[in-house]
């Protein structure tokens, strides 16, 4: 009699950014390690996958979605998983709702975050003049940000030191179906010569800060010490405020400390961090981090999916 069931994998990956090449031969690393089998899904051979999947030939247990942020060809992807698997990293729904920034602004200040001034403006394609005056834009600054509610990814669509109105008006142009933000321009505190902006990640619940230079972004790790002596607790706090809001496993925040000392969110939610390696690009991430949390990952499917090893038994 012919076997019907389906080839089974623990862990599906789809990814479609050439620079992940590392980071994600780092998951399916540390995933072998632990007795984690692993499949990776790009743009080449999606369809057949999706074929395959249709027809029960193959069947995964969890799936990281690195890709459908980018490229739409991915969401039946998304939706089989989204029914199928019993492990996803950062399900949809909660991506959608954490993605969009103007939600998520109200969201933060209604739980006590600190964020930046800002005004809040429909869709081009829903109201294409807006009632704001050069009065009201004072109130922001005289140098702001511009950026899209939904449109992620690399500071897409974002302007910085934007001066006019007419900078706003061709900026919502540009993603017309999209809010957008108009945010004052944040200084950080300066400690010890360094800025005193900072990339945390969430992983799994273990909280990593980094130091991240806003203006040259480049990382640096924030070690035990400089976070005890600069009083740095505060930036814990405000992710794991930021964690209960959004729900999502994995993300990162940029938040600064002012000069009075307040702890603000610039970048709200980043659901698919940028992991490439500081050894190989200058704006990477520490490897150190980069590492760990190719094992937090590991970790987090082998106790969702209860993997044993020969090791669990000794």
């Amino acid at each position: 009699m012919k076997d019907n069931k389906p080839q089974l994998y623990n862990l599906a990956i789809a990814w479609n950014w050439e620079f992940d090449t590392d980071f994600i031969t780092g998951v399916e690393h540390e995933c072998s390690l632990r007795g984690i089998s692993t499949y990776r899904i790009d743009t080449n051979h999606l369809p057949q996958l999706l074929a395959d999947l249709k027809e029960n030939k193959i069947t995964f247990e969890a799936f990281y979605d690195r890709a459908s942020d980018a490229d739409p060809l991915f969401f039946p992807l998304v939706k089989w998983m989204e029914e199928h698997a019993t492990c996803l990293i950062n399900p949809y729904h909660r991506v959608a709702h954490a993605i969009d920034k103007a939600n998520m602004h109200l969201e933060f200040i209604t739980n006590g975050l600190f964020v930046p001034n800002t005004i809040i403006l429909p869709p081009y394609n829903e109201q294409r003049c807006t009632s704001m005056d050069e009065k009201e834009l004072k109130n922001i600054g005289n140098s702001f940000v511009i950026k899209p509610a939904n449109t992620t990814g690399g500071g897409t669509g974002v302007i910085m030191n934007a001066v006019s109105i007419a900078e706003i008006i061709k900026a919502r142009q540009e993603h017309r179906n999209d809010k957008y933000l108009i945010q004052e321009t944040i200084i950080p505190a300066i400690l010890e010569s360094k800025r005193a902006w900072f990339r945390v990640y969430f992983t799994f619940g273990e909280i990593i800060p980094c130091w991240w230079d806003d203006q040259t972004h480049r990382y640096t790790e924030l070690t035990n010490d400089e976070e005890t002596r600069f009083g740095l607790s505060g930036l814990r706090n405000t992710m794991s405020i930021i964690q209960r809001i959004c729900g999502l496993d994995f993300f990162s925040s940029e938040i600064a400390l002012t000069t009075d000392g307040k702890f603000v969110v610039v970048d709200y939610v980043n659901e698919v961090c940028d992991m490439r390696l500081q050894s190989k690009y200058y704006n990477g991430a520490p490897d150190a981090i980069v590492h760990n949390i190719e094992k937090l990952i590991a970790d987090h499917i082998k106790f969702h999916l209860n993997i044993k090893t020969e090791t669990d038994s000794r």
